[in-house]
């Protein structure tokens, strides 16, 4: 099932800094077809900030960063 991340979305995540915990973030969850919503609800986020993560325009700070390092280790729980 596609989740119908925009084209727009997907080429900002592949042009944004790889080495960024959102990025990283963000590519993963495109790859394995995970809704911004539930990583929202899973960090306890809003899905703009997801967004802004996935892109690059910000990046996952302190405790937030520790859970979002958690949640790469085992997106599939997510799926």
């Amino acid at each position: 099932m596609s989740l119908g991340y925009s084209t727009r979305l997907i080429k900002l995540n592949k042009q944004a800094n790889p080495k960024l915990l959102g990025v990283r973030l963000g590519k993963t969850c495109i790859k394995n077809d995970v809704s911004v919503h539930k990583v929202s609800k899973a960090l306890g986020v809003s899905r703009q900030t997801v967004y802004n993560w996935f892109t690059g325009a910000s990046n996952p700070q302190n405790l937030v960063a520790e859970a979002v390092e958690r949640l790469l280790n085992d997106i599939s729980h997510l799926k």
